[in-house]
């Protein structure tokens, strides 16, 4: 299979998983208004599809490399399809909750799998440009799922907007059911073998400095997502379609990086271009703490997703070459950093917003977040032989 091929199986499942995973966030207060809840506990649904998506992948990483990441990734889809078909009909908070763990789960074999799959068909010389080509269906799933969703959840309800999300991951099996149909069969699971490609990943001290890396990133970045439309309610500046188009911004940083990212290689290299990212996602952060209306909170998160995307397709990259005999491994174990992080991110970034207020729990994300950019720059571009030391 060509990789062009390759990329377009994987960008439906990617497109439509992220969809059903972002369409929420500019949806909390409808959700809320509509199940006699509260915006702050209906944030939380972004915590609850987070974690299982992260604590899935220890499990689904070397299931992956044992039976094959293609079937692996189909079984997922139809999961994640059933549960978004019940979501439709959830008549409370408590039950939309328990599906959006299901989902969370579910959707934890899309994506990482789909990565190592990436890792395993394309040369190490072509495999960030090509990482970034199918970050683009990703991206626009993201930016439909967080624009969009908000908008429509307007018109045709927050039911109408799973349904929609329902439909498009029944299409995403179909291609990859079809796509895929002609793969090899892979071997039998063995934990003994997994447990030991987990100790010879968890040695690797390159591993280990992605793994953290990934998780202070997605703390300091994405702890502001699921507030930014209760934000902007409690100052009056738009419901959930500003909220949406908001949060739009985010995806269209990153398909600007997706423009860039071959002419940032050639001209910048990897430490400017972690540099730089940690740059972008600070000062977007600070801007977010300025409390402006929708349109500036959309200019700084076009910003920050330029910023992340120069930082996290360059972690990307880099960890799938920690462990070649092992690739679905150890790329479960930079999503399970990730996604821990990012739910960790709602919870701290809603203390900070009780106790020290939106500036200064901004603040304190944009340092950590452009701490990150300078400390990768420096570990990732030092020479093998230092590393090692």
């Amino acid at each position: 299979m060509s990789s062009r091929n390759l990329i377009l199986i994987l960008a439906t499942s990617g497109f439509a998983s992220t969809f059903s995973g972002r369409a929420v966030e500019p949806m909390v207060g409808v959700i809320a208004r509509d199940l006699n809840s509260t915006p702050q506990t209906v944030a939380l649904l972004s915590a609850a599809f987070a974690l299982p998506y992260a604590f899935i992948q220890p499990v689904l990483g070397p299931v992956g490399d044992a039976l094959g990441k293609e079937r692996v990734i189909k079984v997922a889809l139809a999961v994640l399809l059933a549960a978004l078909a019940s979501s439709i009909f959830a008549p409370n908070a408590e039950t939309l909750f328990t599906l959006r763990i299901i989902a969370g789960a579910a959707a934890g074999g899309s994506i990482p799998l789909a990565i190592a799959l990436i890792g395993d068909r394309v040369a190490v010389a072509q495999r960030q440009v090509m990482l970034s080509r199918y970050l683009v269906a990703v991206i626009v799933g993201q930016l439909a799922g967080s624009s969009f969703a908000g908008l429509l959840a307007e018109l045709i309800g927050w039911r109408g907007v799973f349904t929609l999300s329902t439909l498009m991951v029944a299409l995403a099996l179909a291609a990859t059911v079809i796509g895929f149909r002609g793969a090899l069969p892979g071997g039998r699971f063995d934990l003994r073998s997994a447990l030991l490609r987990y100790r010879d990943i968890l040695s690797n001290p390159r591993a280990l400095t992605l793994f953290g890396l990934v998780f202070i990133e997605a703390i300091a970045i994405f702890g502001i997502f699921p507030y930014i439309a209760p934000l902007l309610e409690e100052r009056g500046g738009g419901g959930a379609a500003e909220a949406g188009f908001a949060l739009g911004g985010f995806a269209i940083g990153g398909l600007v990086y997706s423009a860039l990212v071959a002419w940032m290689l050639r001209r910048l290299g990897i430490g400017k271009i972690l540099m730089g990212g940690g740059f972008f996602a600070g000062a977007s952060l600070m801007v977010l703490g300025l409390g402006g209306d929708w349109k500036l909170d959309a200019v700084a998160l076009l910003f920050m997703g330029l910023g992340f995307y120069m930082l996290h397709n360059t972690f990307q990259a880099q960890v799938t070459e920690v462990a070649p005999e092992a690739r679905a491994s150890a790329v479960a174990l930079h999503a399970f950093s990730f996604f821990c992080g990012q739910a960790l991110g709602v919870v701290l970034m809603g203390f900070g917003l009780r106790n020290i207020g939106l500036t200064g729990a901004t603040s304190v994300a944009a340092l950590v977040i452009a701490g990150v950019g300078l400390a990768a720059s420096f570990a990732l571009t030092r020479p093998a032989a230092q590393r090692a030391r």
